[in-house]
Order: C-alpha cells, then sequence, then structure tokens
C-alpha cells in the first residue's frame, strides 16, 4: 500500500490538473488517495471537474513517475509540504492558485511571523545594491527574507541577509535536483544553513521560461509584503507586484532616477497607487507595523497621552484649556508625538489619539 506522500506527490502529475482543479478536489475527498479512488460519478459531482479531466484522473498509470520523486526526496532529506500541512506555508493559502505541494529544503521556518519578498532587475545599479543593504541591516532579526535566486537584485537580498544574520529562502522555478543560475551554487549551499530552497517543480523538472511567473506567485504568496528595488517596466518583477497586489499584499517600490530605465517600472508602480513609496528601513518597519519598540515618552508626554484617553478628538484650544501649557511647549509635544505616530493631526487643527496607545 502507498503512503499519504505517495498519492500527494501522484496528483500533481496528472498533466491537465492544477492547483486550483486540485483544491476543488481535495474539498471534496480530503485526501489524495481518495481522489485516485473514486467513481467516475463521484468526481462528476465536483464543481468544475468535466469529463475529460475525469478520464485524466481514471485513465493515469504512471506510477514509476511518482517512485522516482518519492526516493529522490528521501534521499535527499528534502520536505515535502502538502497544502494540507500545518507546516505548509499558511499565507499561501490566502492565494486560490497556491501550489498543491512545495519541495522543501532548509531551517528557517516558513510561517515566520513577518516575511519580506525583494525581488528587482538582473541587472542592478549601485544604488540597488546599496538600498537593499542599508533596508536588511536595519531589519530586525525574526525578518525571513524571500527572493527567487536569480542574478542581480535576488542574489544582493540572499547575500545581504545572510550577512545580517537574516534567515532567507530561494524560490527556484525547477527542481531540487540543479540550482539556476550556476554561479548562485555556493550562495544556494549557504542558505541551506540559515534559510532554505523552495519550489513546487519535481526533479528533473528545467527552469523553462514559463515556470519563472509561476515561482513569482510564490515569492509573492507567502510574504507579508514585496519590495521591488529597481525593474523595468516590464519583467519578472513587475508580474510578482503584481500576484501581491492580487493576493492582497503590500508592495513597497524604491523610486529612482525618471532617466534610468531600470527605475522605471517602480516609479510606474507608484504612480499607479500599485505599491507605496520606500524611503528608508524605520518608515517600511512602520508601514508593515514591525515596529515592537515601545517609545520613549517623558512625563509630560504621558500625562498628555493619559489625558487625550478621555474622549476622541480635541482640540488645540481645548489643549491649551485642560493641560495649562503654553502655546509654544504644547505645540512642540504635539509634534513631537505626532513623528512618533502616537496622535494623528486632524483638519482644522484637531487632534486625536492613535488606537494602539489607549490601552497603553
Amino acid at each position: 500500500m502507498q503512503s499519504d506522500c505517495w498519492y500527494n506527490i501522484a496528483l500533481t502529475f496528472i498533466p491537465t490538473i492544477g492547483p486550483i482543479t486540485r483544491r476543488a478536489l481535495l474539498e471534496e475527498f480530503t485526501l489524495s488517495k481518495n481522489v485516485f479512488n473514486a467513481s467516475k460519478k463521484d468526481l462528476l459531482q465536483v464543481k468544475g471537474i468535466g469529463e475529460k479531466i475525469v478520464n485524466e484522473i481514471l485513465q493515469w498509470n504512471n506510477p514509476s513517475q511518482v517512485d522516482a520523486e518519492y526516493a529522490f526526496i528521501q534521499k535527499h532529506q528534502i520536505t515535502p509540504l502538502f497544502i494540507t500541512d500545518v507546516n505548509y506555508p499558511q499565507k499561501l493559502l490566502e492565494c486560490p492558485d497556491a501550489p498543491t505541494l512545495l519541495y522543501y529544503k532548509g531551517t528557517a521556518n516558513l510561517n515566520a511571523s513577518k516575511i519580506l519578498s525583494i525581488v528587482g532587475t538582473r541587472m542592478p545599479t549601485q544604488y540597488g545594491h546599496y538600498i537593499i543593504e542599508d533596508c536588511l541591516k536595519n531589519m530586525p532579526k525574526d525578518v525571513l527574507i524571500v527572493s527567487g535566486l536569480a542574478l542581480g537584485i535576488d542574489t544582493i537580498a540572499h547575500q545581504t541577509a545572510l550577512v545580517n544574520g537574516l534567515n532567507t529562502v530561494g524560490v527556484l522555478a525547477h527542481g531540487l535536483d540543479e540550482i539556476y543560475p550556476p554561479p548562485n551554487k555556493i550562495l544556494a549551499k549557504q542558505m541551506l544553513q540559515h534559510g532554505g530552497l523552495l519550489t513546487e517543480f519535481n526533479c528533473k523538472t528545467i527552469p523553462e521560461k514559463y515556470n519563472f511567473p509561476k515561482r513569482n506567485r510564490v515569492v509573492a504568496g507567502m510574504a507579508d509584503a514585496t519590495l521591488v528595488v529597481e525593474t523595468a517596466l516590464k519583467g519578472g518583477s513587475i508580474i510578482t507586484a503584481d500576484f501581491a497586489s492580487q493576493y492582497h499584499r503590500e508592495v513597497i517600490a524604491v523610486p529612482g532616477k525618471i532617466t534610468d530605465q531600470r527605475s522605471r517600472g517602480c516609479l510606474k508602480l507608484i504612480q499607479e497607487n500599485k505599491a507605496a513609496i520606500y524611503t528608508n528601513p524605520n518608515e517600511l518597519l512602520q508601514q508593515l507595523n514591525w515596529v515592537n519598540t515601545v517609545p520613549v515618552l517623558s512625563p509630560e508626554k504621558k500625562a498628555l497621552i493619559h489625558l487625550m484617553k478621555q474622549q476622541e478628538i480635541f482640540s488645540m484650544d481645548e489643549l491649551l484649556q485642560l493641560t495649562g501649557l503654553g502655546i509654544g511647549s504644547l505645540s512642540g509635544l504635539l509634534l513631537q508625538l505626532e513623528l512618533q505616530q502616537i496622535i494623528q493631526v486632524l483638519p482644522g487643527e484637531s487632534f486625536t489619539l492613535m488606537p494602539a496607545f489607549y490601552s497603553t
């Protein structure tokens, strides 16, 4: 009798069935094994499953292919992550076209609480290199960095993450029996100890052109946000950003010179309101709500915060009257609290406390 893992692999080897159809089948039959044992009548009951697909399932007979894959992952200690497994990247479950099965080798937690994808051109400038170095040296150590192991920005992101003690995962457009591009073989080996390699493709799958958009959707879908560093108007980075937007993830783009081809894609994302503007690491952490540090508060600030908990909105006149402070002192305190994102300034010179500080 074959294992559940064997049947999970087999389900991905039926050529006409994609991830959305597999998900529909699993919702109906729960286990891959049950799909193969189902009758034609039961299979036809599944929404969106026609007779052609049903016949493909019933007529499938290529166990040797599955045996080879199963033997390969056991030999190389590769972890298969089926879509129902607890260790499967849970953020991907929110994506309708999430891979049914992923192959993973590494040490990083793919369900880290903070995951940032970084993508960009294969021909970066020194500016792009600087942006990544400056960004990652200021990231908290629990942030997982994800990219596609391509030359250029991807490589810089992985290398810089390792230098700064961050785990980093490379999502591949091919099987784990090879590393592409070849110059990144040493880097990939280092990442296995401080991150990992992840792919939905079985061994013997070569890095063909149409595999890369599939790879890009995983890069976007498993992360909280995608940072686009440098990119032209078209290419893999724009595809990744589009996936991230479709999946309701944060997209942040680094602005550059309007005359630089490698910045035009980022500028267009910003212009079309598809991406927020990256300015510095601290702003990025604020945007993603990844700032864990408690702001330093003087006794005067604490007193003003306590006062502002009493009602939702205050005018300047009300605060002057209630605090007894002069206009200069109060204005200075309010400005500092605004910069610390503790209060929000509203139209008409009114002020309100940010929700997170009502409980402090």
